[in-house]
């Protein structure tokens, strides 16, 4: 599995925009990710983005009910590893999302830098 795009964001709208962007240039809802430390935000973002989160689906039954027993930045790591990003990875942009930085993830697409220009 190809490692997913990750970017970071602190402007909810900016996020937002590039969403619509990508969608426009036929990305599937489905390969279009949002994560945030605060549940609210990342559900209202993918709302309005129409954009999707990271559930049990992405994570593997396993994955998924071990999160629910966990605290929060062990489930935010466990969806990033779920999703396809190594240990260390998952740590480290976790860390971000405790400074209130939100994360558009694209899976199964290449170029989409290219497609955010």
């Amino acid at each position: 599995m190809a490692k997913p795009f990750i970017k970071g964001y602190k402007d909810d709208e900016k996020l937002q925009e590039d969403i619509k962007k990508l969608q426009s240039k036929d990305i599937s809802k489905d390969d279009i990710y949002v994560i945030s430390h605060d549940d609210e935000r990342t559900k209202r973002i993918a709302k309005n983005a129409d954009a999707s989160t990271i559930g049990a689906s992405e994570m593997g039954i396993t994955g998924a009910v071990k999160g629910t027993f966990t605290k929060k930045g062990d489930q935010l790591r466990a969806q990033l590893e779920g999703i396809g990003f190594s240990e260390n990875e998952a740590e480290n942009y976790e860390s971000e999302m405790d400074r209130g930085t939100v994360f558009l993830i694209v899976t199964n697409n290449e170029n989409v830098e290219s497609k955010l220009a």
